[in-house]
């Protein structure tokens, strides 16, 4: 399936050494502010080719707006974006195009559909994320509206954990790194691995502040199962932790509830969620990405005939796709707020009410 969400919607489009990607956003409120300068300015956090931490691949990831804006406003018809390829290098893969690679979707992908689009993984490459972060980019305007923020860093990089989070100096980190005192040993990983053509892998952290309380449809629509259904969606995401997570399973009951006054709660090891629904908290979500597939070392696979045979790779990859994940983990986060809350308005008839009297 290449759709997300139920009343805040998008479908994305297109491959990875194809003409262009895209997406198609439906459920948007009309009279929405579309501030294209932000919606670019998204995109440029994740665009590939910035630094010597990501892809070489060099792309503008410019995005043209279709449909469903007028004179700067949404017009609640959907919204229409593309972003056209314009470095692709189809060849670096024409010496594998009967492999299958390693870690890549390659494998499954061939037999499920029988098809073998070797360009750099076709729909399954992680190029498709730029069509998300653009849909992303017009869910954060809707929260925007709201003062619900949605923030990101990297609080891990092979193994090299940060000590604190601090959202303002990931902003200007080369590597969205949350810990200032971290960030040189986690940039030294990653330059270390693409030195030696391999790869690592690390952690993305996102934070959501001022999310109101009420958002999440249990039983099969929670808040935490369809932020885990999101994050899990993303290329190379091998687990995802809400609040203290995987941690909570070693703590006794007392020490892992977190204990409500008249002011709040005294702790947030829920991540902000209960029950599936948001109870006004900070919501904090650690999302893990594998290493990078794409290395430049020769290994052992089949091809399509199911012979053994060595690959090795060239082209252009990221020697930590974590790094510019983060971005896309924050934007679907985006994407499953704006979608909750358009699911929360009929959640009681006084909201009803006060549309229609």
């Amino acid at each position: 399936m290449n759709s997300f969400g139920q009343k805040f919607r998008f479908t994305t489009f297109g491959e990875s050494h194809g003409k262009a990607l895209g997406c198609i956003v439906d459920g948007i409120p009309a009279g929405l502010k579309i501030d294209e300068t932000f919606i670019q300015e998204e995109m440029d956090r994740r665009k590939p080719g910035k630094n010597a931490f990501a892809t070489a691949r060099s792309e503008g990831d410019k995005v043209e707006i279709l449909s469903g804006v007028f004179e700067g406003l949404s017009t609640g018809t959907p919204i229409a974006m593309v972003i056209f390829n314009e470095n692709q290098k189809s060849k670096d893969y024409t010496n594998i195009k009967d492999l299958f690679r390693p870690g890549h979707a390659d494998f499954t992908y061939f037999h499920k559909y029988g098809i073998r689009d070797y360009r750099g993984g076709g729909r399954s490459s992680a190029r498709e994320t730029a069509a998300r972060v653009a849909a992303g980019a017009i869910a954060k305007l809707m929260l925007n509206e709201l003062n619900i923020k949605v923030q990101s860093g990297i609080c891990e990089i092979d193994g090299i954990k940060a000590s604190k989070a601090d959202f303002e100096f990931a902003k200007k980190s080369e590597i969205f790194s949350l810990d200032k005192d971290k960030e040189d040993f986690q940039k030294e990983a990653v330059l270390n691995a693409k030195k030696e053509h391999n790869s690592v892998g690390g952690v993305a952290l996102v934070n959501v502040k001022n999310c109101p309380i009420g958002l999440g449809e249990p039983m099969y629509f929670k808040l935490d199962s369809q932020i885990a259904n999101a994050m899990m969606s993303i290329n190379a995401v091998k687990g995802v932790e809400i609040g203290d997570g995987f941690e909570s399973a070693s703590k006794k009951g007392l020490e892992n509830n977190d204990e409500i006054r008249s002011t709040g709660f005294k702790t947030n090891h829920s991540g902000g969620i209960l029950g599936g629904i948001s109870n006004g908290e900070d919501i904090n979500v650690k999302i893990y990405f594998k290493p990078t597939p794409s290395i430049f070392l020769k290994q052992e696979t089949i091809d399509i005939n199911n012979n053994e045979v060595d690959c090795e790779l060239k082209g252009r990859h990221d020697p930590c796709v974590a790094i510019r994940g983060s971005v896309v983990a924050e934007s679907m986060m985006a994407l499953v707020l704006a979608d909750m809350l358009l699911l929360n308005m009929s959640s009681k008839i006084e909201n009803i009410k006060k549309v229609y009297n």
